[in-house]
């Protein structure tokens, strides 16, 4: 396999890097300063200097809140930005693998969502990521891989926010449990881009790992694996607004993609005891130097 994976030093971008040339493909993952992905010309002349067999986009600007007041540059990004990625792809005839997001639904469904489900985006940051489904999708080697609540070594997550919180002193953690999900380990997402980007698939397909819980519930785990003595209280969406609206419901329905990988995807919970084991080596290592 030969990668090029825009947004390579984020927290997604690192881990496919990192399983492209673990199978002993060659990957090139330039930093956004390297290949800006509003830089249309940049992403055409990097294709073409590197000649990927795919491209895949790990690129976005993905701060919920601050895309409700920088709604323009989040279309820049996530949606401009994405059919760039599609033109580089196309300038070398590369596979393009895309990712997008649970938000571009509207979060009302009581079932997981099906790749087919109507879109309604609730929030600017949805409606960036729409727009860039919809750039990408006049492409036709294309496959666009809605995914959901990210975490993983390298970046910001929900795990990573709680953990701060501890370590800072707080022993009780309040969190939303009116808000429903399936958390998604980055390593394990690599693992299903890179086993989907050889099997020639397009159109869209929905990824996150099983089962769906709350955020008061993936909180619980965390704890329960890092400091059970720390407790946690369920609260409701209303006892923390935010500027942009969360789906109280976005469990995606993964069967598409379970019968193209021919596999279950994996338990979050897995994910989440091997993301709590780095993040524990890291402190230790820092204490003995």
């Amino acid at each position: 396999m030969r990668a090029l994976i825009l947004g390579g030093t984020g927290m997604l971008g690192r881990a496919v890097t990192a399983e492209v040339r673990r199978r002993g493909g060659a990957a090139l993952a330039p930093s956004r300063a390297q290949a800006d992905i509003t830089d249309r010309e940049r992403l055409v002349t990097l294709a073409r200097s590197f000649r990927p067999g795919v491209v895949i986009n790990c690129a976005a600007f993905t701060q919920v809140d601050a895309c409700e007041e920088r709604e323009d540059y989040a279309t820049a990004v996530n949606g401009t930005g994405a059919g760039h990625a599609a033109e580089a792809a196309e300038a070398v005839g590369a596979r393009l693998l895309h990712l997008s997001t649970d938000y571009v639904f509207d979060g009302e469904a009581r079932e997981p969502y099906p790749e087919e489900a109507p879109t309604a985006p609730r929030s600017a940051y949805g409606r960036s990521k729409l727009a860039g489904e919809v750039a990408v999708a006049g492409y036709e080697s294309a496959l666009i891989v809605r995914v959901s609540w990210l975490f993983g070594p390298g970046g910001p997550s929900f795990p990573a926010t709680m953990l701060r919180l501890i370590r800072q002193g707080q022993r009780t953690l309040k969190v939303v449990e009116d808000q429903v999900g399936g958390p998604t380990y980055t390593p394990f997402l690599a693992r299903a881009l890179c086993d989907l980007a050889v099997t020639g698939e397009t159109g869209r397909l929905h990824y996150q790992n099983r089962e769906p819980v709350s955020w008061y519930g993936f909180t619980r785990e965390i704890v329960r694996l890092w400091d059970p003595a720390v407790e946690v209280l369920p609260v409701t969406t209303a006892a923390f607004p935010r500027p942009a609206p969360r789906p109280a419901y976005s469990v995606l329905d993964v069967r598409r993609c379970e019968a193209i990988l021919g596999r279950r995807v994996e338990p979050w919970c897995a994910g989440l005891a091997e993301f709590l084991g780095f993040v524990g080596s890291l402190s230790n290592r820092s204490i003995q130097t």
